[in-house]
């Protein structure tokens, strides 16, 4: 008597997020996407299915259709791992609102998820190793909603205040690859450049604004439902502590120059996004903004200039979002830098698509960037 294969599907981990609705057959795996608290957002999946050595996997996630962004679908290849360390693209296909991973895995378990996770083991050793080196404050800023600490990174000897924060949507986890490999490359005591922008600048570094969204597995909210980047306006501990927090250190600060990281969904680019419908803010901010982004092109060719969000008339910026809201509060040069989930189009790479690597190198690239601007900050 042949036995039937029986698979074992879970994401009772750190970012792990997915439901079984029927695991029966290798063939027919039916599972869907846990909406983030609030119900309004969901798109992150990251699970592990074992016992699929040498099988055929027919992997189909059936709410798609209902997702945050229906356009992230198309086009896109699932990640997937069998060391949690090196992530790969699977076959992926997006057919009548259901989202269908095709994939033969060559071990016992294999992760897949939609973006290479950052958890919060390899954030708390990125704060642990950044502590260590040189001149690197290392502090909570407070406490989450779900008692993780907000942590802060201080470095450097000028006085200027520049601000980096990444991750407002948890599952937009290469924003903190971007923030790994920018530290790592500042942080180099044989990169000379690196050493000019520490005597010029003081940077403080969130490398994850929404550690509790992280941890659960959301794509874009915190603990209480909230989209960090629609809370800059008026923060609240009730709410949005994480905004609360960070903004007030911000006006204890200054700040002359702040850089957002996100992901999108749909673009197959690497883009900024500034704060032109800011009412008042003064065209040399604008200026430098054009100048940052030349500069960054010139570095790393995985960025681009051509392909973003269109641009906000003046007058018309969200203010509640944190590139608009810093740049009107402090008269700031204030961005927005997008990634996507998908490959980078300009340059793709069929194995890896884009990756925590192209990430991290993107965020060497930030700094060749900021040198160009740094003066006139």
């Amino acid at each position: 008597m042949v036995g039937v294969m029986t698979l074992s599907i879970d994401a009772k981990f750190d970012s792990g997020n997915i439901e079984v609705l029927d695991a029966s057959s290798p063939s027919k795996v039916r599972l869907a996407i846990r909406p983030d608290v609030g119900d309004e957002h969901y798109q992150w999946f990251h699970f592990r299915v074992g016992g699929g050595k040498g099988t055929a996997l027919r992997l189909v996630i059936t709410n798609a259709k209902g997702a945050s962004y229906e356009g992230g679908w198309p086009d896109y290849r699932a990640c997937a791992s069998y060391d949690r360390e090196h992530w790969f693209r699977v076959p992926t296909s997006y057919e009548e609102g259901e989202l269908v991973i095709a994939h033969t895995p060559e071990h016992d378990f294999v992760w897949y998820a939609y973006f290479a996770p950052y958890s919060h083991e390899r954030h708390q050793a990125l704060i642990g190793r950044m502590q260590s080196r040189p001149g690197v404050h290392a502090e909570s800023l407070g406490q989450t909603l779900d008692g993780h600490s907000l942590d802060l990174l201080t470095v450097g000897q000028g006085e200027t205040p520049v601000w980096i924060i990444a991750r407002q949507h948890p599952g937009e986890s290469m924003a903190e690859w971007l923030v790994e490999g920018m530290l790592e490359r500042l942080l180099d005591p044989d990169d000379a450049l690196a050493r000019t922008l520490l005597a010029q600048l003081r940077f403080h570094v969130v490398p994850n604004m929404n550690p509790d969204g992280a941890v659960r597995g959301h794509l874009r909210t915190n603990a209480a439902g909230a989209n960090l980047n629609r809370e800059w306006e008026s923060p609240s501990m009730e709410r949005s502590p994480e905004v609360f927090l960070t903004r007030a250190r911000m006006d204890r600060t200054g700040l002359r120059f702040c850089l957002d990281v996100h992901g999108d969904e749909a673009l197959p680019y690497n883009f900024i996004a500034g704060s032109d419908g800011v009412a008042d803010l003064h065209e040399e901010v604008l200026r430098l903004r054009d100048v940052y982004c030349a500069a960054l092109e010139r570095s790393c060719p995985d960025f681009q200039n051509e392909h973003g969000y269109p641009r906000s008339a003046k007058g018309k910026a969200n203010l509640t979002m944190a590139t608009n809201q810093l740049a009107e509060r402090f008269q700031a040069l204030s961005m927005t830098l997008e990634m996507p989930f998908k490959d980078n189009a300009r340059a793709p790479r069929l194995d890896v698509g884009w990756s925590p690597g192209r990430c991290k190198c993107l965020g060497h690239a930030q700094l060749d960037a900021l040198a160009a601007v740094a003066a006139r900050l």
